[in-house]
């Protein structure tokens, strides 16, 4: 078996816009036919994931999960190979209780079993929830089960934990996944992107090649539109570029949110930033670090770059432009180095800078420089 998430996870996620209600096999198809359309695959972008709700309340006479008869008519192998048939993987949604969340058949008990019929339905990433345990189950306990059922599946399958606390950075890879939530939902509002952002920073030690530290799913698009875009009301351009970068900037899975059917041209350039795509995606795989010496309320964070280049992002989390100093003496360069410096967001070269540079961040929104040592 190849070592699954080698670089952080990229596709598509239902739950942030159409939640308990909205999502149907219509709906998921008609998505995976908007990832090759509007290049998203072309991006990167290559799984089509089922959140909760899509399985039926009770299980077949064979103990085995089924599909929402309604939502769901043709069943979810088929839709794995309509989203095959596209050129993208299929990702699925399974709780570790009795029940899921939505009060849909849980896979407490039935780990082995459903493993293996995500195998046979073909899918390719299972995000696990730990809604409705029994009484005093470990959390740790229940996603190392299915971290070893999905082993034993003979499919190759990436582990989305979701437990929605920071801690689990630090033991969550032990359990066999690949990827794990730090907090609880996401908002479609600055301060939830912002601080469900810095809860991730600080744990960049356990994120790496095969295992990612997941602050949620991204609300770049929502607009204040579906199910998490009415709880949080919406966000600027600016804003989603911020949120877009700092997800690239912590290794975080990319995952999108939005009703990707109708995406627009300003959000597709947000989400199709090649150059902030591929600092996501470098080979380093190594997550941003807070630069706190530079100032105590700026957040300046540095990701090292395979080849030797460092990645800069100047977050401005606050209501006014500001000029945020920068200097290279804190990223392990000498003060007195001669910088190449490259503008990720607007991408244009902005020169060669001696000892640093301080450039001006406008109020709630981040720009991201790729730098160089001449």
């Amino acid at each position: 078996m190849a070592m699954l998430a080698q670089k952080p996870p990229m596709g598509w996620n239902a739950w942030n816009y159409f939640g308990y209600t909205g999502i149907n096999e219509q709906v998921v198809r008609e998505t995976a036919d908007a990832m090759v359309d509007f290049g998203f695959l072309d991006a990167g972008y290559d799984i089509v994931s089922v959140d909760d709700c899509w399985a039926a309340a009770e299980r077949d006479k064979n103990g085995d999960l089924q599909a929402d008869p309604v939502k769901f008519p043709s069943g979810m192998k088929a839709l794995g190979d309509y989203i095959h048939s596209k050129g993208l993987k299929f990702g699925l949604y399974a709780g570790g209780g009795v029940v899921t969340y939505c009060r849909r058949a849980g896979s407490y008990g039935f780990e082995r079993q459903d493993a293996k019929k995500f195998a046979e339905w073909g899918v390719d990433l299972l995000k696990y929830d730990f809604g409705y345990p029994p009484p005093g189950e470990n959390p740790t306990h229940c996603f190392r089960r299915m971290g070893q059922a999905l082993r034993e599946s003979g499919r190759d399958i990436i582990f989305s934990a979701c437990l929605g606390r920071r801690e689990v950075s630090s033991w969550m890879r032990s359990c066999g996944a690949n990827m794990w939530r730090l907090a609880g939902d996401i908002k479609d509002s600055w301060d939830s992107i912002v601080s469900v952002a810095l809860n991730a920073v600080g744990l960049e030690a356990y994120a790496g090649p095969g295992g990612w530290n997941d602050p949620d799913m991204m609300v770049v698009g929502l607009n204040g539109e579906g199910y998490v875009g009415k709880i949080g009301g919406g966000c600027t351009v600016n804003e989603y570029e911020a949120h877009f970068a700092l997800w690239c900037m912590l290794s975080a899975p990319l995952l999108m949110g939005h009703d990707v059917r109708h995406t627009t041209p300003e959000i597709k350039n947000i989400l199709q930033n090649k150059e902030l795509i591929a600092i996501n995606q470098d080979n380093l795989g190594i997550a941003a670090y807070r630069i706190p010496e530079l100032a105590a309320q700026d957040v300046i964070l540095a990701k090292p770059l395979y080849g030797g280049d460092i990645a800069f992002c100047l977050l401005n989390q606050f209501d006014s432009p500001k000029n945020m100093p920068l200097t290279w003496d804190f990223c392990g360069w000498e003060i007195t180095d001669e910088v190449k410096i490259r503008d990720i967001t607007a991408h244009r070269d902005l020169g060669v800078f001696k000892s640093g540079f301080c450039p001006r961040v406008e109020a709630r929104s981040a720009r991201v420089f790729r730098a160089t040592r001449v």
